[in-house]
């Protein structure tokens, strides 16, 4: 059959008529500015409009099938460029018509069984003949009766326009939509998916597979290629945005005097600040020591200036002496009076950080003056540079530290997953629910995934398609149709002569 959105159209040797209507002789059918319409042995077509037939038909003389222009439902006006028809689909091809071949020379072999049988019974042979003209009639007839239902699922047999014939053309968006609900009501319903996943045993598989050192080495590898590809598509500025955002806001949301006053109070009680107090005192010893002549001279620089000068010399060095007699006392004597007195300072200020609410809110106020300077902001930011480029170095290097790691944690969660069978049924668990969940959530969309790109497929590519698929198989049919209607006929005529006497 063929149309076209033309004036008119034809199909096979009909002719178009109307207002600019063209013949058509079993090609595209052209149009004028009227309508048109045409009928041959390739079926009806038709046409209105004033264009010239852009879309037209295909007529297909005997057995031609239908054409189907229209623009399918994921868009674009033809049919998927990834279901053409292909050089192996025309190789397949070739093989059903072998098998046509074959199945139309066993229909003309027992019609000539038929005429030779009858010419025989009608010269005056009895006996066999009967017998032999009875099987090929009735072969003929199962030959002929196979050959129009193998007929009618592809096109219109001898171009006839019987119903509910050229049934993958005509019907292919209806074929896509039970297809559709075919397979979402039985494969993706959350049941099947679920014994399906638990009789494969995921877990333990996967388990079976991690421990294998090849196969932890090349999920390392892959994720390590992930990881770079990852870092490289990523923008800095981006990435220091959110992670300066996130350390300031997470700073700003938790107080940090209970837990500094904590730490202090537990260095104080394990004299870890001892050592910090004796590292001071050195270098405020060997300060003074280098540099006594300046702090002499501050001393006299501050005096009155009725003063005279050697009161404020003596007064300098006694200064000094007694400063620097002080640190090295502090230095010396681990039970110093200062030293204690520093223990002591140190203990307040721990508690007061834990309890005292002035304390903690000097304190919190100090962590916002600090996060909020540009310094500290920069110093966040720049913190992804560098893990940035310690993360790439990492997964580059085969020897690094990181997936030496990766791999040997890999390896080990595979030898307790194969060994494990309650962490089996927890993996087997989780993916399960997972997948009933995606099977369930998105189940109309999958189906109407499989409806709307077969409705966007050309019917005319479909039907060639499929039938150089399932074409040569389709010809046994026609082949054991013409046996069985010859055995049936067979049969049917024994019986009846037995019966008849």
């Amino acid at each position: 059959m063929g149309s076209g959105s033309g004036g008119g159209s034809g199909s096979g040797t009909g002719a178009g008529s109307g207002g600019g209507g063209s013949a058509g002789s079993g090609g595209p059918g052209s149009g004028g500015s009227g309508p048109g319409s045409g009928s041959g042995p390739g079926g009806p077509g038709s046409g209105s409009g004033d264009s010239s037939g852009t879309g037209g038909g295909d007529g297909s003389g005997p057995g031609g099938g239908p054409s189907d222009p229209r623009p399918g439902p994921l868009g674009g006006a033809g049919p998927l460029a990834s279901f053409a028809y292909t050089a192996a689909d025309a190789e397949k091809q070739r093989g059903v018509r072998r098998m046509k071949l074959t199945a139309t020379g066993l229909l003309l072999f027992v019609a000539l069984v038929y005429v030779l049988a009858t010419w025989a019974e009608h010269s005056g042979v009895t006996g066999w003949p009967g017998y032999v003209a009875a099987a090929a009639e009735a072969g003929m007839v199962g030959a002929l009766a196979d050959w129009f239902a193998v007929t009618a699922l592809f096109r219109r047999p001898l171009g006839l326009p019987i119903p509910h014939t050229a049934i993958i053309p005509t019907k292919k968006d209806q074929l896509g939509q039970s297809l559709g609900s075919f397979v979402g009501e039985n494969f993706l319903s959350g049941d099947v998916i679920r014994d399906r996943i638990h009789a494969l045993g995921v877990g333990r598989r996967v388990g079976a597979w991690l421990a294998e050192p090849a196969n932890a080495d090349r999920v390392t590898a892959e994720l390590a290629t992930a990881l770079r590809g990852a870092l490289t598509v990523l923008r800095d500025s981006d990435v220091q945005a959110v992670v300066g955002e996130a350390i300031t806001r997470r700073a700003n949301a938790v107080e940090v005097g209970p837990g500094l006053g904590k730490m202090l109070e537990r260095v104080v009680d394990d004299g870890g600040h001892r050592k910090v107090v004796d590292l001071i005192c050195v270098r405020a010893h060997d300060w003074l020591v280098e540099h006594g002549d300046s702090v002499m001279d501050a001393v006299q620089g501050g005096a009155p200036g009725w003063t005279p000068r050697f009161v404020d010399k003596r007064v300098g060095e006694r200064v000094y002496k007694e400063l620097l007699r002080f640190v090295t006392e502090m230095r010396d004597m681990p039970g110093h009076p200062a030293r204690a007195s520093i223990d002591t300072f140190l203990t307040d200020f721990a508690a007061d950080l834990q309890r005292d609410a002035d304390t903690r809110a000097r304190v919190e106020r100090l962590k916002s003056e600090i996060l909020g300077r540009s310094e500290v902001q920069d110093v966040i930011a720049s913190a992804w540079s560098s893990v940035r480029t310690m993360l790439l170095a990492a997964a580059e290097d085969e020897r690094s530290e990181l997936r030496l790691r990766a791999r040997a944690s890999l390896m080990s969660l595979g030898a307790k997953l194969a060994a494990d069978e309650r962490l089996q049924g927890k993996v087997d668990g989780w993916l399960e629910d997972a997948a009933v969940y995606v099977v369930t959530r998105y189940r109309a969309e999958i189906t109407s995934l499989i409806s709307e790109t077969v409705a966007s497929w050309d019917a005319d590519q479909t039907s060639k398609k499929i039938e150089a698929h399932i074409g040569r198989d389709l010809q046994f049919i026609r082949i054991n149709g013409t046996v069985v209607g010859a055995l049936a006929g067979l049969a049917i005529h024994t019986v009846s002569r037995a019966l008849g006497g």
